[in-house]
């Protein structure tokens, strides 16, 4: 059975689960700047640089992950959030990033591998991509609202240079995350897809946007329904929200995304607001118990945790879960259905 048939067969069983946040578990571990560099020849500092252990430190992000899987997770993201030229060039790293890519989805494969081999139950590998710096749709320059720091072929090709990289180190999936830019979300989109013909095999895409108001917008400011309606033609496996804010804050968008999305819905918020140090206080029954009014509506299919999560969020999160329902996919009437920064469908 392909990882499509697979996820659309199980999650139509039970709540799956994909796992939390990768930054805040490195940042239990105290590293220092030498151990993001390691051995590698690069000139800038590479504290923070997260994705580059996978290179540095593949026992650190290995445990991370097999921890997660051991708290119940179904799904593994990648530790390549940041793995691309564009968001690697903060680090004077962008040499590195096929090499970032490649490594961390054998790390999240091996830690899968282990897992089901424990329990006997499939786990897959999701290639994350995470949004850069720059944005398509945006002007940086409050004077020159017409001016792009980069062009749509220029991302394109940024996220091309990933996607072929996670997709020959045999990733399952292709994630797509915290998108705040729809247009650098189809950019990504289409590098996926085009890595994925290339590599002459299906490779699914998880799409999943962040709010980032209280209108429910993304910062290039659609609203859930037309951002559904921009991407639906890449006919993703999961379309979703990310990031955000906290559970219950996230529950009227995944309301109004529910029944027009004609796929699984994965939904992963973080662990509650920051704190004014930018740390995350929700405790992991507080993000299950959030999460379980989700669940009485029927809105998702696949959960997580995102900023702030840990394993025992995790691990809330599949006890809360655990002999749930699942969302029913919707049957949607075929009609033109359009977005500019609303959806607007047109009459028959």
């Amino acid at each position: 059975m392909s990882v499509r048939q697979a996820i659309m067969s199980e999650s139509q069983k039970r709540i799956m689960l994909i796992d939390g946040a990768y930054g805040t578990a490195i940042q239990k571990h105290g590293l220092q700047e030498s151990d993001y560099r390691g051995a590698l020849d690069l000139q800038a500092d590479q504290k923070g640089n997260n994705d580059l252990l996978s290179l540095t430190r593949p026992d650190i992000v290995q445990d991370i992950t097999s921890a997660y899987l051991t708290a119940g997770a179904d799904i593994a993201s990648t530790n390549t959030f940041s793995a691309t030229r564009i968001s690697q060039g903060d680090y004077k790293a962008e040499k590195l990033v096929s090499d970032i890519n490649t490594a961390s989805v054998e790390i999240a494969r091996r830690a899968c591998d282990s897992a089901e081999a424990q329990d006997g139950r499939r786990r897959y590998v999701a290639g994350a991509i995470g949004p850069t710096n720059k944005t398509l749709s945006l002007s940086p320059d409050v004077e020159d609202p017409g001016f792009r720091e980069v062009d749509f072929d220029t991302m394109k090709s940024v996220y091309r240079q990933q996607c072929d990289a996670l997709v020959g180190a045999g990733t399952d999936l292709i994630l797509i995350e915290t998108i705040f830019d729809t247009l650098n979300a189809k950019a990504a989109a289409m590098a996926a897809q085009e890595a994925a013909d290339a590599a002459g095999r299906d490779v699914p895409l998880m799409i999943s946007m962040t709010i980032t108001d209280m209108a429910g917008r993304n910062l290039s400011g659609h609203t859930v329904e037309a951002f559904w309606h921009a991407i639906r033609h890449v006919k993703p496996l999961t379309v979703g929200l990310n990031c955000s804010f906290g559970a219950d804050l996230l529950r009227p968008h995944l309301k109004a995304l529910s029944p027009i999305a004609d796929t699984l819905i994965m939904a992963y918020p973080n662990a509650g607001l920051p704190n004014d140090l930018g740390e995350y206080d929700e405790m992991p029954e507080d993000t299950a118990a959030q999460v379980a009014a989700w669940l009485d509506d029927g809105l998702v299919n696949i959960v997580g945790g995102c900023c702030g999560s840990t394993p025992d969020h995790i691990a809330a999160l599949a006890k809360s879960v655990a002999g749930k329902p699942p969302r029913t996919i919707p049957q949607v009437e075929t009609q033109t259905r359009l977005a500019g920064l609303e959806p607007f469908t047109m009459a028959a």
